[in-house]
């Protein structure tokens, strides 16, 4: 249900093909419509939930949340970076249009997902809202999202210790999982402070564990189960955690992180179902 919910909000704040500049706005609903989980809009959807928020108004946060993960990935996929042709299981942006298109199409995504923060009412609170933006802007910039990109550039060839990568981590791929169910739960009012901090915990978590995942499906899965390239980071000697622990301790590892995640929940009621759901999901995908 939220994933349709979420697939056809994207579908409504997209500009329309028809628009001019038209190639731009056909690239850009290319790029993000018709593929992926939607593991971030699901997590905003799984705390707003917790928080008692109204879905409509989650519904854009969660939006807005997706926006910068695929401009992450139409850019993370170029010849600068790491150069991929596929990508949930189609052609990537710049493979089916252009690079300049694909680098606009990015730089598109990511203005439009705080275009949205701004333009809806997503809290009673202005000041809330204003933290809103705030947060997904720390999440996406060099504190956050782009920092751990940069590292992961940094690290190709290198050997790095379990905290440097996890360092990386809670940057590249973290920051946003955590600004998702953040969004969701301030879309909301019923949460204490104290609440919030769990939900964080739980965030910091399930981020770090998703990654462990990915790290094992990358090593074990194939291109057609993943609809990315398989393979690939052992191919450009990333590092990763199965390359610094193994695949049966990767495994153990993102095991781990889910139950200190499911801790962090201790305390919640019945609404945080769907987050114990999510958390189940991230871990056991393909495993």
């Amino acid at each position: 249900m939220h994933q349709a919910r979420a697939e056809s909000t994207l579908g409504n704040v997209l500009p329309s093909a028809d628009i001019a500049p038209q190639r731009l706005h056909e690239a850009m609903r290319y790029a993000v419509l018709g593929g992926g989980k939607r593991v971030r809009p699901l997590l905003a959807f799984a705390a707003g939930e917790a928080a008692r928020a109204d879905v409509e108004r989650v519904a854009i946060a969660a939006a807005a949340v997706e926006l910068i993960h695929v401009y992450s990935l139409v850019h993370d996929d170029l010849p600068c970076m790491d150069n991929d042709v596929l990508r949930r299981g189609k052609p990537t942006c710049h493979v089916e249009y252009d690079e300049a298109t694909a680098l606009l199409v990015g730089d598109s995504l990511q203005s439009l997902a705080f275009q949205l923060l701004a333009e809806y009412r997503l809290s009673d609170d202005p000041a809330r809202q204003l933290e809103m933006l705030k947060l997904l802007a720390t999440a996406s910039g060099s504190r956050g999202m782009s920092g751990g990109q940069a590292v992961d550039l940094e690290s190709t060839g290198k050997a790095l210790t379990l905290p440097e990568l996890e360092f990386m981590h809670i940057h590249k791929t973290g920051a946003l999982i955590r600004a998702a169910v953040l969004l969701g739960a301030h879309c909301g009012n019923s949460l204490d402070t104290k609440q919030m901090g769990r939900l964080d915990h739980f965030a910091k978590y399930i981020g770090l564990a998703f990654q462990v995942v990915d790290d094992v499906l990358d090593a074990e899965a194939s291109t057609a189960t993943l609809g990315k390239t398989a393979g690939k980071d052992a191919d450009k000697n990333k590092p990763t955690y199965v390359s610094l622990l193994g695949v049966v301790a990767a495994r153990e590892l993102a095991k781990q992180l889910k139950s200190n995640a499911l801790e962090a929940l201790n305390g919640f009621d019945e609404n945080s179902k769907r987050l114990r759901q999510l958390a189940d999901f991230i871990i056991l995908r393909q495993f």
